[in-house]
């Protein structure tokens, strides 16, 4: 072994004595090259890439963000001027999340940049979350851009999307509260407070102004005031009528629906709505007994009078000396037998008097249709309903129609009214088959495309990787049995130890451990020869 070593040394030092100045230095460059590219390379493969977590916080909030981090052994950073942090890009989107979970931050925002530096791990879920603080964190931005306004807190409740529409979703609508500090003293116009509310409107989906509710820190409502103008007054109107129309339209739907399975009915629903807002006010009066028409008395006072004797006149006055008297008890003389008798009742009554002030609402349906189209259990077959079912259907129409219409705006209507308002009618539903066609699971020709080419590289990668296993196992066997064939050729050229043998070892040694004995025995044996 020694002496291969011997020998691959003497050879290394030949053929680099041998090499000129230019070579040496070019052999010299590339290793050294190499090495600072393989240096380069594992720097670069091996490093932590940071990205920011959070940012514009306050040096309190990244304290109480470093404590969690550090709770969780994380590797982190801190920002110049303490109000950001920087950690891991691999686990930037799971402590995203998770802090978020656990209240943080309670400063500090989370922009539409930060999720574009979300990866493929992210859920559905982690990703409406991080959709929802994102767009409150922008609606907010825009609303301190007016003036007076140097903070807001937007809450949005979004409802969840669904793919098919299903009964009374419709009834899931955006949600919007938003709380503004303002300046002390700060007074917005109905025009300024009208902007925000249409800001905050065309920034979220679905979002409705009625849904809308901005506050300040002081609890002051600011509510949108409608206009008067007539733009905005046809408009409402507009959007009452279609609102009406639309949940007498689910209404029917889902009731029919249940009746005759998914999928199977469609409803259309048209109105004519007054808007005439009536305000009327009338006095009556009204008796307190109904059933005699009297009223209650108040007051009463009751005179009775009587007397009989001789000589003596009646006292009292004299008839026909009132208004009311009709001759009937003419007095005589004034010292002739007499007889005398008065009764007088003197009674007040009082009515009951009402006023009354009424205010007519302005939304009252004038007229009401409803057509609906309805799939029977055999869809080729018109006939296969039962008329009984049919016949029960249109009396639902019908009497949806007719609980619906305001019967002081129209009056009365017949039976043949109502039956004129609604349309039924009964057919194969082709748009629905064809919809149905379309939704079979089928797979597209690309996709067959892009999967035959995954399973391609990945043959290829697998082959690679079997083929440079296997030549590295060659080399390793190879390796070996050049290993043993050496080691075979020295047992077989192993010389036999004689004297000569023995004392040459012995001088090898000395050349080894003592060469300056050694150089004194060569020098003995040279000036003997």
């Amino acid at each position: 072994m020694n002496e291969r070593l011997n020998k691959i040394k003497d050879d290394s030092k030949a053929f680099w004595q041998s090499r000129s100045k230019t070579q040496k230095g070019v052999m010299i460059g590339s290793i050294i090259g190499v090495i600072a590219l393989a240096a380069i390379i594992t720097f670069y493969a091996t490093r932590t890439n940071f990205v920011p977590l959070y940012q514009d916080l306050s040096t309190a909030e990244i304290g109480a963000i470093k404590e969690a981090l550090d709770a969780q052994a994380v590797q982190y950073e801190i920002g110049p001027g303490g109000t950001s942090i920087l950690v891991p890009e691999e686990l930037s989107d799971q402590l995203l999340v998770q802090l978020a979970s656990e209240g943080y931050p309670k400063t500090g925002t989370i922009s539409y940049s930060s999720i574009g530096n979300t990866g493929f791990g992210v859920t559905d879920n982690e990703f409406q979350v991080l959709n929802l603080a994102a767009t409150q964190n922008e609606l907010k931005n825009l609303l301190t851009v007016f003036e007076g306004v140097k903070d807001a807190n937007v809450m949005l409740t979004l409802p969840k999307s669904e793919v098919f529409v299903k009964p009374g979703m419709q009834d899931k609508e955006a949600q919007a509260a938003i709380t503004l500090n303002t300046a002390p003293g700060q007074e917005f116009t109905d025009e300024q407070i009208a902007t925000m509310y249409r800001i905050v409107e065309k920034s979220v989906p679905n979002l409705k102004p009625e849904n809308i509710r901005i506050t300040n820190q002081y609890l002051e409502d600011f509510s949108m005031t409608p206009k008067s103008s007539g733009g905005d007054l046809v408009t409402q109107q507009i959007e009452t009528k279609r609102m009406i129309e639309a949940n007498l339209q689910r209404q029917v739907q889902t009731m029919l629906s249940t009746l005759m399975g998914p999928e199977k009915v469609a409803v259309i629903v048209t109105s004519d709505i007054d808007f005439d807002q009536v305000n009327e006010t009338g006095d009556y009066v009204e008796p307190v007994d109904e059933e005699n028409m009297a009223g209650i008395e108040i007051s009463a006072q009751r005179i009775a009078e009587s007397y009989t004797g001789t000589g003596v006149a009646p006292t009292g006055t004299p008839e026909g000396g009132r208004p009311e008297d009709n001759l009937v008890g003419y007095q005589e003389g004034a010292f002739g037998d007499g007889e005398y008798e008065r009764n007088e009742d003197t009674v007040n009554y009082d009515v009951n008097r009402i006023r009354k002030e009424v205010q007519k609402s302005p939304y009252r349906i004038r007229d009401l249709g409803i057509q609906a189209i309805i799939e029977p259990p055999k869809a080729d077959d018109a006939t296969s309903l039962d008329p009984a079912v049919q016949a029960e259907i249109e009396n639902i129409l019908q009497t949806v129609v007719r609980t619906s219409l305001d019967k002081e705006a129209i009056g009365e209507f017949t039976d043949e009214d109502i039956e004129n308002k609604v349309s039924l009618s009964v057919q194969e539903m082709l748009g629905k088959a064809d919809m149905t066609a379309n939704e079979k699971p089928t797979i597209p020709w690309w996709a067959w495309v892009v999967g035959g080419i995954l399973l391609a590289v990945i043959g290829l990668l697998i082959f690679f990787i079997i083929r440079s296993r296997k030549k590295a196992q060659e080399d390793e066997e190879a390796a070996i049995l050049e290993e043993q064939e050496e080691m075979i050729i020295d047992d077989v050229n192993e010389e036999v130890e004689t004297e000569a043998t023995l004392r040459r070892k012995q001088l090898e040694k000395m050349a080894k451990e003592k060469p300056e004995d050694f150089a004194k025995l060569l020098r003995s044996w040279i000036s003997e020869d």
